[in-house]
């Protein structure tokens, strides 16, 4: 896929959602995105027999009432639970590429786990075999570095938050040498940085996590893309 696919696009953040009777990335979530031909974002984690499963918190409280964090569930544990007060059940990856099948381009935001390489490597034999066009992206270096080294030819972004600058500019340039990313996703109230705006002149900035038109207005000059929390 061609870097230049992320500009000038809007992901649905977790699908199209309102977490009442249509939850954070669930399959309704993301038929609304596919229905109204918006590109998705979504989060992935790796349970402990190895599944990967669309959720985004490390906790499953918020979304299942259930005070246990996700990593040490199996699937046939985890698929016991609904989301929210709906009939809905924390999907598996490979059920909602089955269900995108290459129509909108997937954001793919890979979560915190010490098992990094039972991580891309599960997360490479499904995208492996996955026709559409896909980006990942992580707030976790060494993540992004083992795509480097290990898929070079899929297109990775470095999450940031806003302790960036709390970091040192010598120490950034040094994580970002570690990572190569071909983009970085920033959140917008820290896309103004001037570091970050020109390390804007080497490669795309996607801003997060946008609200409505307004903040789209606000934040155009400064990002090429954004993903946004649409209702």
């Amino acid at each position: 896929m061609n870097i230049k696919k992320i500009r000038n696009i809007t992901f649905a953040h977790r699908g199209i959602h309102n977490n009442l009777n249509i939850p954070e990335n669930s399959i309704k979530a993301f038929e609304k995105a596919l229905n109204k031909n918006i590109p998705i974002e979504l989060d992935v984690h790796i349970l402990k027999d190895n599944t990967l499963v669309v959720f985004h918190d490390d906790n499953l409280v918020k979304m299942t009432g259930v005070l246990k964090k996700i990593k040490n569930y199996t699937y046939e544990e985890l698929k016991k639970l609904k989301l929210l007060d709906t009939d809905y059940n924390i999907p598996t990856l490979k059920e909602v590429l089955n269900l995108v099948e290459g129509k909108v381009l997937l954001n793919i935001e890979l979560k915190n786990d010490k098992r990094i390489n039972e991580l891309g490597t599960h997360l490479t034999k499904e995208l492996d075999n996955y026709k559409g066009d896909f980006i990942i992206q992580s707030f976790y270096p060494k993540i992004i570095r083992w795509f480097k080294m290990n898929k070079p030819d899929y297109i990775r972004g470095l999450l940031i938050n806003d302790d960036f600058d709390n970091k040192s500019n010598k120490y950034f340039n040094i994580i970002l040498k570690y990572t190569s990313p071909n983009f970085l996703s920033v959140y917008k109230k820290i896309v103004k940085n001037k570091k970050i705006q020109d390390y804007r002149k080497n490669i795309p900035i996607l801003t997060w996590t946008i609200k409505d038109d307004n903040e789209i207005n606000k934040y155009k000059e400064y990002a090429d893309g954004f993903i946004r929390n649409i209702r």
